[in-house]
């Protein structure tokens, strides 16, 4: 997955500042770094996968998407909790 082509689809689709996409972005490298996704669900993470998933959440920014979307992969197969966006720098 490209950093770069998934911050871009991220702020053509979805509210949020570049601040928080960028944080939204690095949880998710780390996350397909990690190989979690490709071992529970059978396929790496993509960037339309991630743009997919974060569109099926309630409305809210990139971040609370994000969050929505890790929380349903705890729920289901557990260790996602760590690739949650906590906090980030509402500056730009």
């Amino acid at each position: 997955m490209n950093a770069d082509e998934l911050d871009r689809a991220l702020a053509e689709a979805f509210e949020g500042s570049e601040a928080e996409r960028r944080v939204v972005v690095r949880q998710a490298m780390d996350l397909a770094e990690s190989g979690q996704v490709t071992e529970d669900r059978g396929s790496d993470l993509t960037v339309a996968e991630v743009v997919r998933n974060l569109a099926d959440a309630p409305d809210g920014s990139v971040a609370s998407r994000w969050n929505w979307w890790l929380g349903a992969l705890e729920v289901a197969y557990g260790g996602y909790a760590e690739f949650q966006v906590r906090r980030f720098s509402r500056e730009e």
